[in-house]
């Protein structure tokens, strides 16, 4: 059986590596777009992504990007009780279909958590996520943090380590970037929408309609995502499976798109918070605001969106929040 560590099996510096690297094919776009529903046009859409990224296959939806990535940083995380945060994520280039992603993980920090009453002993581990493509090009780079059991649950480490500073502010220079050689010319020639200089900073959009969370382990499955809490109902609250982070960020993502529809891409994430958790068939909702718009070298925007979620289980339950997402889109 494959080792699954505890909190106490885990040190500073610690690499893992281990993770199958995956080629994105068609197959995984096509099962991913119908789990999430996202619109992204360059990642839907063959004859545009030749004709603005210059690639012969469509652009792999950031989403998927992610979920690889994430997946195949969860060797160290099987047992995880709950992914708190996201920080500082940065695509370094963005890959098409086609592209094979390798990732590699390393534990930054621990931290234990304050014992309480009647609850078995967690703490906190950092991790900083790098992905690279077939070439060694860097793609991706990110921290999370995961919360995970002790095998002794009345056990102490004292790992205290201080991680409100894990994750640094995301290089915005280098996710433009990422942009280099797209033609936004073309983009805008070839999708009537409203111009970037449209968008009122500050503006605010109550995403109209929700999105019921289905095929939650499906999404973990297809991106290699092995967390126990993903896959295993029983371990989970009242037989409640906890639904993996990304599904609720892919949602958030997909409902992103439908209020600014000519969304180039998303290419990095300041923060994002996991404020509860969402259990399968839970209904989603977001709430999306413009905090900043920066000009893009060749006409278009870097916006600065909030993507703030609420869940709602069975009728009649209260709305609960779950996710505070902070990214940085392009739109033309």
């Amino acid at each position: 059986m494959t080792p699954a560590p505890f909190f106490e099996d885990l040190g500073r510096g610690q690499v893992f590596d281990a993770a199958p690297s995956i080629t994105l094919t068609a197959g995984h776009a096509a099962q991913h777009q119908a789990i999430l529903g996202d619109r992204l046009r360059l990642a839907l859409d063959v004859e545009l992504a030749r004709a603005v990224i210059g690639a012969a296959a469509p652009l792999a939806h950031p989403g998927l990007v992610c979920d690889i990535a994430i997946g195949q940083s969860t060797e160290p995380t099987q047992r995880v009780i709950g992914n708190l945060f996201y920080r500082g994520l940065v695509f370094h280039r963005m890959p098409v279909i086609g592209d094979t992603l390798k990732t590699t993980t390393e534990v930054v920090g621990l931290r234990q958590n304050s014992a309480k009453p009647g609850r078995p002993a967690t703490g906190l581990a950092a991790l900083r996520i790098r992905t690279a493509d077939q070439e060694g090009r860097e793609v991706l780079d990110f921290h999370r943090c995961a919360m995970l059991p002790l095998r002794d649950p009345n056990g102490q480490t004292g790992e205290a380590d201080d991680l409100t500073a894990i994750g640094s502010a995301p290089d915005v220079e280098a996710m433009v970037g990422a942009l280099a050689g797209w033609d936004l010319d073309r983009y805008r020639a070839d999708v009537v929408g409203p111009p970037a200089r449209a968008l009122a900073v500050g503006a605010t959009w109550d995403v109209a309609g929700a999105d019921v969370v289905s095929s939650a382990p499906e999404l973990a499955r297809l991106s290699l995502n092995i967390a126990f809490a993903h896959h295993d109902r029983y371990p989970g609250r009242a037989g409640r499976r906890l639904v993996y982070g990304g599904h609720t960020i892919g949602i958030a993502a997909a409902q992103l798109n439908r209020v600014l529809p000519d969304l180039l891409t998303i290419l990095g994430w300041q923060s994002c918070d996991h404020l509860g958790p969402v259990f399968e068939g839970d209904t989603l909702r977001s709430k999306v605001e413009l905090e900043g718009r920066d000009p893009l070298v060749g006409g278009g925007s870097l916006l600065r969106l909030r993507s703030r979620v609420v869940a709602r289980g069975e009728p009649g339950d209260e709305e609960r929040e779950v996710l505070d997402w902070r990214l940085f889109g392009a739109i033309a």
